[in-house]
This record gives structure tokens, sequence and C-alpha cells, in this order.
């Protein structure tokens, strides 16, 4: 399990090489886990130890949050300054989150491609 804990680590180094020589207007761990996706394709399945690894990882993703809810409270006047703009942009890009996920729902429902989740959905 900790030779995909480092290729998950050694994906967001390579994603945050990547852009900073580039200077791409991307997060680094956000190119690195494209890597990742890109490797999996490749391969063509999810590992089971990598499958275990990222389900610990998203049990305790709360803790993740931790050290960007400190650096909101530590800029809170900043953000206090532009809160309009960031109010406006978190709305707008919200509706724009749902409206694309509710058109892509529809074309892969009217394509067939849309796959049920794993298990029965019982109906009570």
């Amino acid at each position: 399990m900790l030779e995909y804990l480092t290729l998950i680590l050694l994906c967001q180094l390579a994603g945050e090489i990547f852009v900073t020589r580039l200077q791409a207007p991307l997060p680094g761990p956000v190119v690195g886990m494209l890597l990742l996706f890109l490797f999996l394709l490749f391969r063509g399945s999810v590992p089971e130890a990598l499958g275990r690894l990222s389900a610990g990882l998203l049990n305790h993703l709360s803790l993740l949050f931790v050290p960007a809810g400190v650096g909101v409270m530590v800029h809170f006047e900043l953000l206090g300054d532009d809160f309009w703009p960031l109010a406006t942009a978190l709305v707008l890009s919200t509706l724009v989150t749902i409206a694309v996920t509710a058109l892509v729902m529809a074309a892969l429902n009217r394509t067939g491609s849309a796959k049920p989740l794993a298990g029965k959905v019982r109906d009570e």
C-alpha cells in the first residue's frame, strides 16, 4: 500500500512541477490527479490496494480541510473586502455545476451509457 501512496504523492509532485515550469493557471494537484487518471486508464483498472488506500483517504478527508479553514480565518478580513465578488462567483459556479451535471446525466440517460450504482435499490 505504501507504493500506491508514493504513486499518489509522485503524481501530485509531477503536477506541481508541470504547473510551475509552464506557469499554467491550474492547481498542481489537479494536474497530478489527471496524470494518475491517465495512468489508471493506461493500466485498464484500479489496483485493489490503491482502491483501499483511496477509500481510507476519503474516509478521513475532513482532516484535510483543517488547513483551509485556518487559512480562511487568518485571511477573514481580506475575504470580507471582496465578499460580493466571491459570493457571486460561488453562487454562479454552483449553478453552472448543477446545470452541467444535469445536462451530462440527461445525455448519458439518452444514450444508455449511464450505469446504475452497485447494489440494488429497494422500493419502500
